[in-house]
């Protein structure tokens, strides 16, 4: 081979040795950050099933103190939670003190004291599994399972910004009436031989009243955050106007996202990734009635998204309301995390995650089969609106890498 020859060859294996370094290098961070992500879903799904025991054998703290150290700015509970069994077998079956009308809103609830001072809110049966909820997404009552599916989902996903939920069955009679205020007292009544009540909000009527089993109502009870981290409310950009015939801009304004993008608190900081993760979350659920969220106070745009009230969903199986994306399909960014989670939860995992995680709940089964396939029907839309996304922008455009640690700010 002539000496020419050699050099241009090994010009060539130069340029190809340092491509090939550069690609390593850039693919060993990628892979090194999708490994945890990777080993983040083992131990996600080691750890899915949830026995409710009674004790805490490891720690003489009550099971309400360690709820309440949990909570961080960017999480509600930890990763790996083996206490987890114990809190949730104190909300379904401690001893209820207090029974109070539930904070201000559209729904029928009721707020509860357990015993050790723990309030949670307790939302009643409406309808039965298989009830379809015809008309709007966000049409009907509150669905107490769907507050449970929610919380599931949450850790599944690996968001960890939902509060605790389980289910419980309360005699309305020996429990509830005899420790409720006068308030909630005055809005019980007897229809046939159940036992009902209709509490106190915007919607709730003594002629729609939520009617026990007899006495015995089922439900589901959500832990209240501490009140040493006051929440704040702000109005969601991509809410809805519950107005005839008026649009919000973002059902109109292709560029929506860019002026959103220039507003506090979405111009720096975590809240538009967390604003896109919700939506993914909402479209899983079928919630489109999210026209308002809340933050930890003063955040200055820091803390997580909490995903506080979620039983306005799982109402229409078949129902895709396509809106509740908008944010994903307008500003077509999602987090790499987030990305690669809903990527292991394909081809059936999801549903069976879900199954699997509700099936020691005390009012399992939590949702009907109808329900569960359709949330992995969703979620094929989610990964699909992704890859248009990609596909118009790359992938390096889209997939946000937003590692920012969890455990404080």
């Amino acid at each position: 081979m002539k000496l020419k020859q050699r050099v241009v060859l090994l010009a060539i294996l130069l340029v190809i040795f340092i491509f090939t370094k550069v690609f390593l290098i850039d693919n060993l961070d990628t892979s090194a950050a999708n490994r945890e992500d990777q080993r983040a879903f083992h131990r996600m799904m080691t750890g899915l099933r949830v026995e409710l025991a009674p004790k805490l054998d490891h720690t003489l703290q009550s099971p309400w103190e360690i709820a309440a150290q949990w909570v961080v700015p960017r999480e509600v509970y930890p990763e790996e939670t083996p206490e987890l069994g114990a809190i949730m077998h104190a909300m379904a079956t401690k001893k209820i003190i207090k029974a109070d009308v539930g904070y201000k809103g559209t729904q029928l609830k009721a707020l509860l004291i357990l015993e050790g001072g723990q309030k949670v809110v307790f939302k009643p049966k409406r309808y039965s599994r298989d009830y379809v909820v015809e008309g709007e997404p966000y049409a009907g009552y509150d669905r107490h399972n769907a507050e449970v599916a929610a919380f599931h989902l949450d850790r599944i996903l690996g968001f960890r910004r939902a509060p605790l939920v389980v289910g419980r069955f309360v005699n309305l009679r020996t429990e509830i009436k005899p420790v409720a205020t006068e308030q909630l007292l005055s809005t019980f009544l007897t229809v046939g031989n159940n036992t009902c009540f209709y509490g106190k909000c915007y919607y709730c009527r003594e002629t729609e009243p939520a009617c026990a089993d007899g006495d015995t109502m089922e439900g589901s009870v959500t832990l209240w955050l501490p009140d040493v981290w006051p929440l704040q409310k702000h109005r969601h950009p991509w809410g809805r106007t519950y107005r005839e015939g008026k649009l919000a801009r973002w059902e109109y304004d292709e560029s929506y996202c860019d002026a959103v993008k220039k507003t506090s608190p979405y111009d720096s900081g975590p809240r538009l990734l967390d604003i896109i993760d919700t939506a993914v979350f909402d479209y899983l659920i079928g919630n489109a009635d999210r026209h308002h969220y809340e933050s930890f106070q003063d955040d200055e745009g820091a803390s997580m998204l909490i995903l506080l009230d979620n039983a306005k969903s799982f109402g229409n199986p078949s129902l895709e309301e396509r809106s509740i994306l908008a944010p994903l399909y307008q500003c077509c960014i999602i987090r790499v995390s987030t990305w690669n989670r809903l990527n292991y939860l394909k081809n059936g995992v999801l549903r069976s995650a879900l199954k699997s995680a509700m099936a020691h709940d005390p009012i399992s089964p939590v949702l009907s089969e109808p329900h569960l396939d359709a949330v992995d029907q969703r979620l094929l839309s989610v990964l699909a609106t992704v890859k248009q996304c990609t596909d118009q922008f790359g992938m390096d455009t889209v997939l946000v890498e937003d590692r920012m640690p969890l455990s404080h700010l």
